[in-house]
């Protein structure tokens, strides 16, 4: 029997990092050294104070049951605690907070809720390749929206309502994957007004708010914009701010109205984050906040020494003071999916290439700092 793949399945391209993954793999299989630049992957343990948390709450028995489809009550408050000290931003935990099973999944679910077959949703890129497929799933219509180093790597979204039309949703992301760049509050006040005037939903993806070089302005949220909570969801994720990727665990806050139509998703989808999970993060998000100085150090120090190296390899890297990414321009004049074969093939040096996050990054490569420490240092010893 053929089997015939659904027509949205047919639209989304091979998942960049999967493919990544298998190009590593046929460069160790030949005997070569392979330093991963790939993957945004840390390769720091989970925080010590969650660690000790979840000990006590996995022997619970109460914790082994079907959680909350919208996350404990525990748990959406501690989020909207640490959205209060950190953003000065209120929610109310009952109803504007959604725990989430980290927050790709919030972002790929997201669009069943709004996006109607034909609706526009306006992606940056290049950008996460997850905000394009969960709008396919959807059966919506993409709209890139091209980030570009003369803009500032700042979509231009009057522009692209002029070209293209009202759109259901508009996503953004900063500080932002790939090009480590953060926004101004200008860029969200006149974000915020527009969606008020056109009617369009604004999705912020959240993820790298506490990834910032030490000492620099700290990453804003979209909700400390008067009017954002009208118009806008968040998306947080605990993979990047406690070392948490294969926990799965983040939550989103926002307007009521735009939770609520998430979680009817979820609730028929998925059966939420395992309770032990919540309360771990919930006993313990103080202390990692604490924690999160010394990973910023960590991260940014092995900025400098990757960043010393990278003229050497004929590329330029864009100045960044957030997430742990190095965006870097191709001076050799090679196409993306070139330079990122050449390095690999050549130098056993894994990178990903501009192009898989969008069009616009032809010319790029993305240089991710959660490869181990030993590895940077041996790297630096060997190209420097």
């Amino acid at each position: 029997m053929k089997i015939n793949y659904s027509k949205r399945i047919k639209k989304i391209p091979p998942y960049l990092f999967a493919e990544l993954d298998i190009a590593k793999k046929k460069v160790l299989a030949s005997g070569k050294r392979v330093f991963d630049f790939g993957v945004g992957d840390p390769d720091l343990p989970t925080f010590e104070s969650v660690l000790a948390s979840v000990k006590k709450h996995i022997k619970d028995p109460a914790t082994h049951r079907y959680p909350s489809y919208i996350g404990s009550e525990t748990y959406r408050q501690a989020a909207a605690d640490y959205i209060k000290t950190r953003f000065q931003v209120e929610v109310d935990p009952a109803n504007e907070v959604i725990s989430l099973i980290g927050s790709k999944e919030g972002i790929a679910h997201f669009p069943l809720a709004f996006v109607d077959p034909g609706d526009k949703v306006f992606i940056p890129e290049p950008g996460y390749p997850v905000y394009r497929d969960g709008t396919i799933f959807a059966g919506g219509e993409v709209i890139l929206m091209p980030l570009t180093m003369e803009n500032s790597f700042l979509p231009d979204v009057a522009a692209a309502i002029k070209k293209h039309g009202v759109p259901k949703i508009v996503w953004v992301n900063y500080p932002n994957n790939p090009t480590g760049v953060s926004c101004t509050r200008e860029f969200y006040i006149d974000l915020v007004a527009l969606a008020h005037e056109y009617g369009f939903i604004i999705a912020s993806d959240a993820a790298y708010t506490e990834i910032y070089r030490p000492g620099s302005i700290k990453p804003l949220s979209i909700m400390s914009i008067p009017g954002a909570k009208d118009v806008a969801i968040e998306f947080y994720s605990f993979s990047k701010m406690f070392n948490m990727t294969g926990w799965r665990v983040g939550f989103a806050i926002g307007n009521s109205e735009i939770i609520s139509g998430l979680a009817k998703i979820k609730k028929s989808i998925d059966s939420g984050v395992f309770d032990a999970i919540q309360f771990a993060v919930a006993d313990s998000i103080g202390l990692g906040i604490e924690q999160l100085e010394e990973l910023r150090g960590i991260y940014f120090s092995r900025r400098a020494q990757v960043e010393s190296i990278i003229p050497s390899l004929e590329l330029e890297a864009i100045a960044s003071d957030s997430t742990f990414y190095i965006w870097c321009r191709i001076l050799d004049g090679k196409s993306s999916e070139q330079k990122a074969s050449e390095l690999l093939q050549g130098k056993g040096i894994l990178v990903s290439p501009g192009t898989g996050f969008g069009p616009s990054g032809e010319g790029y490569v993305r240089f991710s700092l959660t490869c181990p420490q030993k590895d940077i240092d041996d790297f630096s010893a060997l190209f420097g």
